[in-house]
């Protein structure tokens, strides 16, 4: 069983693999009970956040850690995969700068995903 900070290690890498946007990570564990993390994610597409989103849940699948339920596929410009302690959100840029969950959540604390990333000189964290 993977602890939840591994979970989101492998979250940032798989949509890092799958070349997702301003990929950031914040610890909500201290002002939610909704999950220890949130990942989240910016997409070109809506394509890519279903592609974005498969890779996720195939990665953390693969590592024992299926996810609880996935919403949002209908919509088109967004996608939640909830694993319970983490939650994967991707959003269509638009989108993402309409629920700011940053902003939302801004009091929870940053986790530096760098470490995660592949060195291939974006800098889009």
């Amino acid at each position: 069983m993977l602890t939840p900070l591994e979970m989101t290690g492998l979250a940032v890498r798989a949509l890092d693999g799958k070349k997702g946007a301003d990929i950031r990570a914040i610890e909500t564990r201290d002002v939610t009970v909704l999950a220890d993390y949130f990942v989240i994610c910016t997409a070109g597409s809506t394509t890519q956040i279903k592609a974005l989103a498969d890779e996720v849940e195939k990665v953390l699948k693969e590592n024992g850690e299926a996810p609880l339920r996935v919403e949002g596929y209908r919509s088109g410009g967004w996608v939640l995969v909830d694993f319970g302690c983490l939650v994967v959100h991707l959003f269509l840029k638009e989108l993402r700068g309409f629920y700011s969950l940053e902003r939302l959540w801004s009091d929870a604390r940053d986790v530096d995903v760098s470490k995660w990333l592949e060195e291939d000189g974006r800098d889009d964290v």
